[in-house]
């Protein structure tokens, strides 16, 4: 670090106080953003729902859904636990169980960013970066339990720039046991972390990669321990994974975080322009070459093209790593830790991460405002259209499901498409992909058509302009841009319980 070169002055006393007056700006900073999206009617479009929603029901899965066989438990089954005991301790709604989600899990990622640092505004200036790059903050605000794998995996590759050299110590493996632990109980992906550990071989950091390895075993059976099924729990999350996205004949018909991305050349450049700062500035960072989160970076740009997720969820937070440790090193050579000059730097770079972050441009942070339910509550003309005691909810959309079991936790019905379609029946899933096959043409919904009951419905999007074009059932419009259908009633119906 650099000596500083600020004049003598009579606020040379307060230098003092800068560190720690930095870690209270970025800290408030990572603290506000998301009191600030949810104070403006944000809410996520999709798992937070239905968690929330499921921690008030009081229901299991199989009471929610109709589902296959393969699905006998709960696949984030730490996560849900936790809501439910939240629930029960606070006697909140699903409202306020979905603020918790989202404020909690975007604090955690961000804490997570910037526990390690010397140089904390290194993650704001990061943060930043990614939000006009890529939009990738607004992931961190979607109140889901991967963020607890994202937010160890951040840690992890933090943890080994501290104790690069050198094998990893005795506290070391204790976190790294406890990481895998929390994150197989609460997320329930522990084959994902297959990727780092590949990272840190490739890396050619073999004693991490083998600790790592070890770690990650344990803390699997751990996490598995802690739900109370040691070995079923491991394998059904190896089964549903390969049940979603080995069970579609084409991408475009699975669920869209599973869809390949377009290579976010625009990331790349950033990525070009952050090695050419490396040159420039000659900080004395580490090779590339021996660098973990390069790898995963690399890797996990590469497996977007088959599914997206593996580059906004693995690349994308191991590029923010090897970015902040940069700018750290650059900081660090350019200005002293108490200088007066970095208090002001750090508050204009404050008060532009916050304004980047929570800007509601394209409508992304307030888009939900306008979201209309199917829920009786508000709107009292859907009575005797919604499903009927032991009715399915079927439809193709499935934000449909999110929105109306969020609205509607103690509704008397199942839904046939949750948040995972290959998890329903096998033939109900051969209707549902031939519908998007064709495009939801409506002669597609006669496998589904045939095996309603009275007490079912179909809910498909489209305008009030005309009926859906779907043969069989008569229709309501029942709120803006939803069409319910069901059996056409006649004076001899009487409505079965299922």
């Amino acid at each position: 670090m650099t000596s500083d070169t600020d004049q003598p002055s009579f606020l040379d006393p307060l230098r003092r106080y800068v560190p720690l007056a930095v870690w209270a700006i970025v800290l408030a900073v990572i603290i506000l953003i998301p009191l600030k999206i949810i104070g403006v009617g944000y809410l996520p479009g999709d798992d937070a729902l239905r968690h929330a929603a499921k921690a008030v029901s009081g229901k299991t899965w199989s009471e929610i859904l109709v589902l296959n066989p393969v699905y006998k438990m709960d696949h984030e089954f730490g996560w849900n636990w936790l809501l439910v005991h939240i629930h029960g301790w606070a006697n909140c709604d699903a409202e306020s169980l979905v603020i918790f989600s989202v404020v909690t899990m975007f604090i955690l990622v961000n804490v997570a960013g910037v526990a390690w640092l010397k140089r904390p505004e290194a993650w704001l200036a990061t943060l930043l970066a990614a939000m006009l790059l890529a939009a990738i903050p607004m992931r961190f605000t979607l109140g889901r339990p991967y963020l607890i794998t994202l937010s160890s995996l951040i840690t992890i590759l933090y943890v080994w720039r501290l104790h690069r050299g050198a094998a990893p110590k005795m506290t070391v493996l204790f976190l790294l046991v406890a990481l895998s632990a929390i994150c197989t109980f609460f997320h329930g992906a522990w084959y994902l972390w297959a990727l780092p550990i590949g990272a840190f071989f490739l890396a050619g950091e073999f004693i991490w990669s083998i600790a790592l390895g070890f770690c990650w075993v344990i803390g699997v059976v751990i996490g598995s321990l802690l739900t109370g099924h040691p070995i079923e729990y491991p394998l059904q999350a190896l089964q549903l994974a390969f049940l979603a996205v080995g069970a579609h004949e084409t991408q475009r018909t699975m669920a869209s975080e599973l869809q390949p991305f377009n290579g976010d050349t625009l990331t790349l450049a950033a990525l070009a322009a952050l090695l050419i700062l490396r040159i420039v500035t000659k900080v004395n960072s580490i090779p590339l070459a021996r660098d973990p989160a390069f790898w995963l970076t690399c890797v996990c740009w590469m497996l977007g093209f088959k599914v997206a997720r593996f580059w906004v969820d693995w690349g994308w937070p191991a590029l923010m790593v090897l970015a902040t440790w940069d700018l750290q090193l650059l900081m660090e050579n350019s200005m002293a830790v108490d200088s007066l000059k970095r208090l002001g730097w750090v508050c204009v770079l404050a008060a532009a991460t916050y304004l980047g972050v929570t800007c509601d441009f394209n409508s992304r942070w307030t888009r939900s405002l306008t979201d209309t339910f199917l829920t009786e509550d508000n709107n009292p003309d859907l009575k005797g259209w919604m499903p009927d005691k032991g009715g399915i909810f079927y439809t193709v959309d499935m934000s449909l499901f999110y929105q109306t079991f969020y609205k509607n936790p103690h509704g008397d019905w199942r839904y046939m498409l949750g948040f995972e379609p290959t998890w329903m029946p096998k033939e109900d899933f051969k209707v549902y992909h031939s519908i998007l096959w064709n495009f939801n043409d409506g002669k597609a919904y006669k496998g589904w058509i045939d095996q309603m009951t009275p007490a079912d419905r179909l809910i498909v999007r489209g305008g009030g302009d005309g009926t859906p074009d779907i043969p069989g059932l008569e229709w309501k419009y029942g709120v803006s841009g939803i069409w319910i259908g069901r059996l056409p009633r006649t004076n001899s119906v009487v409505l079965p319980e299922k």
